[in-house]
């Protein structure tokens, strides 16, 4: 069985969107994000478009395997678990990576309880993952490819017969091509290369 060789996630951030309950407004976002810098620029964002809000919850995950998945989830001064795994919940449940919600809060003058307030994170996460154009990228492994100029069109036409990616070229006296490959079929790209003569290939 191959291994499942993409993953979903969003390019742009969503719009904002909004839910009420009890007069408590609680408005929803989505952004991708590549690392926890840009997880705090949101925030910090955020809180000075809604210096007036209560509580800035959110969750986020990065990685596009099981094996590199790192999440966090903050509840942000409410009841303990009643906003932040709400949230991300809904991040698992749309099967997305890479990205990361918020949903800000103002509160109403009426308690609604962490019954109300799981729903009703949960529900500003859904709006905001509904708004988001979600997109399926794949997994890709990284090639550099290593060669003498006069073998430059035994490369040329292999990389043309496998319809592979480059992602960056120096062409010179030695020359270097790198390449993109899907995750499930970079062995056999590999294994290509790798049994030609004075040609060299290295992950990178």
């Amino acid at each position: 069985m191959e291994e499942k060789d993409t993953y979903r996630t969003i390019t742009t951030p969503s719009e904002e969107v909004l839910f009420k309950d009890k007069n408590s407004k609680f408005f929803g976002y989505a952004f991708p994000i590549q690392n926890e810098e840009e997880v705090k620029q949101h925030i910090e964002d955020l809180k000075k478009q809604h210096h007036a809000a209560r509580h800035w919850c959110y969750a986020y995950q990065f990685g596009t395997d099981e094996k590199n998945l790192s999440y966090r989830a903050n509840d942000d001064g409410e009841p303990n678990n009643s906003a932040g795994m709400p949230i991300y919940g809904q991040i698992q449940s749309f099967d997305v990576t890479n990205i990361l919600i918020v949903v800000v809060r103002y509160f109403g003058g009426v308690k609604l309880g962490v019954g109300g307030l799981i729903n009703a994170y949960r529900t500003g996460a859904q709006m905001a993952l509904e708004a988001s154009k979600i997109i399926t990228k794949t997994i890709n492994i990284e090639y550099c490819i290593s060669f003498e100029y006069k073998n430059m069109n035994k490369v040329m036409r292999i990389i043309k017969e496998k319809n592979l990616n480059i992602t960056n070229q120096i062409l010179e006296l030695d020359c270097k091509v790198f390449i993109s490959v899907r995750k499930n079929d970079s062995e056999s790209v590999f294994e290509t290369f790798d049994n030609q003569f004075e040609i060299k290939i290295e992950v990178l």
